[in-house]
């Protein structure tokens, strides 16, 4: 489950990381009556579930309130890689020094979580890394001892942070990992982390990701989903307990179990296609939740062929093969 920018860094500042002052806008008389509040020269962002919103022209500055309230008119208008903005988050301007991408992630590699840090803040971290690896600081996270301070600090010094914020980078660093921890989260991220004018290092933007497998026990968290960005599928996958990912090919995958499904969607790419989903019906799946996943798979246009995989023993394959001919019935 992803969360906005705005609940992401308001989850930040509970735990110790300092944000800039602001507040979500639904209409462009609110946007320009936040700038008024915060004295003016705010940064007008809008908040949408995807990445590369500012090359789309959905993050803007704004000398004053009323150019905040045209902005936020043109913003609240607009469309990002197909997703509507609904809100805009108004921060107060900050004047930067420094730009610096900081995060915490999982390794699946190394089965432990990550911290990421770079001195090339405020870009596309992926750019970063296909361009200037060297950039890029990576140190494992011991699950059972956590972030342990030297390992911050060690960080600081590797991206060549002046002494003087050491300290600063610790504690955001430390609360960035009870951020990470605590709630479940896939990734915590911070991009940029500046140094400013002033000498004070704030989470300009944040950025998370919550695992959904965890969302039972993160039930404040739960009730922050923005199902107004899940595509429907999504949603009504989740209805049946489905995992459903909606991808751009033309082949949709029903397949029992996330690695198998991983694989045959490999499968095809190997061979030249393009996977329209990604679809674990899940060990046991009776007619009901096969049925719930065949329609969801052929309620997408895009879709020409379906590839089954089933893995016989952990779901009855008789079951399942009723249920693709009766579908084959009905389209």
């Amino acid at each position: 489950m992803k969360l906005h920018e705005y609940q992401s860094k308001n989850i930040f500042s509970k735990f110790g990381i300092p944000i800039p002052k602001g507040r979500v806008a639904t209409t462009a008389q609110e946007a320009k009556q936040i700038a008024e509040e915060l004295g003016g020269r705010v940064v007008v962002k809008s908040q949408v579930l995807v990445g590369g919103r500012g090359k789309a022209g959905g993050v803007k500055l704004a000398k004053d309130s009323n150019e905040a309230e045209q902005l936020a008119t043109q913003i609240l208008g607009m469309e990002i890689k197909g997703l509507p903005v609904r809100k805009v988050l108004v921060d107060e301007a900050s004047a930067i020094d420094q730009e610096i991408y900081f995060a915490i992630t999982d390794d699946r590699a190394a089965k432990k979580p990550v911290l990421i840090a770079s001195a090339a803040g405020g870009v596309d971290i992926e750019e970063v890394a296909a361009k200037t690896p060297e950039k890029i600081i990576k140190v494992n996270i011991d699950p059972l001892l956590g972030l342990r301070e030297y390992q911050a600090r060690d960080v600081a010094v590797a991206i060549d942070l002046p002494r003087d914020y050491w300290k600063d980078f610790t504690k955001i660093a430390m609360g960035l990992w009870q951020v990470y921890q605590s709630t479940d989260a896939s990734l915590a991220e911070i991009n940029p982390l500046v140094i400013t004018k002033d000498k004070k290092m704030v989470a300009l933007d944040g950025k998370m990701m919550i695992d959904d497998n965890a969302l039972f026990r993160q039930p404040e968290l739960a009730e922050m989903r923005d199902t107004d960005e899940d595509a429907p599928a999504e949603i009504e996958a989740r209805k049946y307990g489905l995992s459903f990912i909606k991808l751009d090919g033309n082949i949709g995958c029903m397949v029992n179990g996330a690695g198998l499904a991983m694989t045959s969607m490999d499968v095809i790419k190997l061979f030249g296609g393009e996977p329209a989903n990604f679809l674990d019906i899940g060990g046991g799946a009776g007619a009901e939740k096969v049925a719930a996943a065949m329609r969801i798979i052929l309620t997408d246009p895009n879709v020409k062929a379906v590839l089954f995989n089933i893995f016989g023993g952990i779901t009855r394959c008789d079951e399942v093969a009723r249920v693709i001919l009766a579908a084959m019935e009905e389209v």
